[in-house]
């Protein structure tokens, strides 16, 4: 005679939730994952990475006192992208960019002056430290945009103010300000949610192994289906509390704009979590070592999303077959859609397409995990 299959039941679930709780309760580390670590994240991206080009340090050496040289100068010290000091002679500067304590130098030469005043489109030299390429690259082109604005406005010969009449206005949308901790800070709560969403569900079931709790849970007639929704649900609930903080941090301290919808919000973070959780739980069932899962983890989940998912470098200035490994990254589906939600507002056309790509992963992720926790001490 067969024995009839065990069904799902939301008492054995619950149960199993509430040992799972006491369990998180108890361990310390999973607090300081869940609380300290997205504080740590959230200032140190805030404040302490900055990718703004304001204030950057160059030096206007002046070998002509004229009124168009000063002027000039005068040019680069109310440029808001520029942290400029006047020197004298180019041997002090070259020392100064040569000991890092600028990144550029602009040259006014001698007869600067006289070239302006005989109606000629006077020349300068600009310099820049090669070392940091971005930077070499920011300096030129601001240090050569000041200089043609300088010239327009004086109504220097082969300017764009005497070949057009058009006044040009530049406006950044959403982000007038170009501050670079608008679009840091949403990454780094994709980096939160990574974190917590992987780095601690792999830990759940390799933890049962090692302590030998799994054999007595493996006797009770609780089926695989509720151990699996036991382990995955209180993290999917502290995730999502620890976004909540996260985002209130962003709005409230850093400043933030939150022009989307709290629907959007919790949407796009659930969608999300599913292939965070699932492959936390799938590294966890088939390593059953708690060491090796968090190795695992970070390997699988922290560094793909820091690197390959948008964050900080382009995905377009990487090499074609680094583009392609990043559509294998979940959160490269993540950070554009919290980005549109801060800065710009619901964007459904755009945030629909990358919510169902996370479920397809969520989903692929859960199978593997149901394929990998058995009823079995093999």
């Amino acid at each position: 005679m067969s024995t009839p299959p065990i069904r799902f039941e939301w008492r054995r679930l619950r149960a199993m939730m509430v040992k799972e709780f006491a369990q998180i309760i108890r361990d310390p580390s999973t607090f300081l994952i869940a609380l300290a670590m997205p504080l740590l994240l959230l200032f140190l991206f805030g404040y302490g990475i900055s990718l703004d080009t304001s204030g950057t340090r160059i030096a206007v050496v002046m070998e002509d006192n004229s009124a168009p040289a000063l002027g000039l100068a005068q040019s680069y010290r109310a440029s808001p992208y520029f942290n400029a000091r006047v020197e004298r002679n180019r041997v002090d500067a070259r020392r100064m960019m040569i000991g890092s304590k600028i990144d550029g130098i602009v040259v006014i030469p001698q007869d600067f002056g006289r070239q302006v005043k005989q109606g000629r489109f006077p020349e300068i030299q600009i310099a820049t430290n090669g070392a940091e390429p971005n930077t070499a690259l920011f300096v030129a082109s601001q240090a050569q945009g000041v200089f043609q604005n300088w010239a327009a406005n004086e109504g220097l010969p082969g300017t764009f103010a005497q070949a057009s009449r058009i006044d040009l206005s530049a406006r950044y949308w959403y982000n007038p300000g170009l501050k670079s901790r608008y679009f840091l800070v949403p990454g780094a709560i994709a980096i939160v949610m990574t974190m917590i969403g992987t780095l601690l569900t792999a830990l759940v079931v390799a933890r049962e192994w090692e302590r030998g709790t799994m054999e007595a849970i493996m006797a009770t007639p609780v089926t695989m289906a509720e151990f699996i929704a036991s382990k995955i649900l209180p993290y999917y609930l502290l995730a999502l509390a620890s976004m909540t903080f996260c985002t209130i941090i962003a709005v409230t301290i850093f400043g933030l704009p939150f022009r989307g919808s709290l629907l959007a919000l919790y949407l796009i973070a659930s969608a999300f979590l599913m292939p965070a959780l699932g492959l936390g739980l799938f590294i966890s069932s088939a390593t059953r070592n708690q060491f090796v899962a968090s190795q695992l983890a970070l390997i699988a989940s922290f560094l793909p999303t820091f690197l390959l998912s948008g964050f900080l470098y382009e995905i377009s200035s990487m090499p074609g077959w680094i583009q392609a490994l990043t559509y294998a990254v979940p959160a490269r589906y993540l950070i554009p859609p919290l980005q549109t939600l801060f800065l710009t507002g619901d964007i459904w056309a755009h945030f629909l397409p990358n919510i169902a790509v996370m479920l397809g992963f969520g989903f692929l992720f859960f199978f593997l995990s149901f394929r990998a926790t058995k009823r079995s001490l093999d």
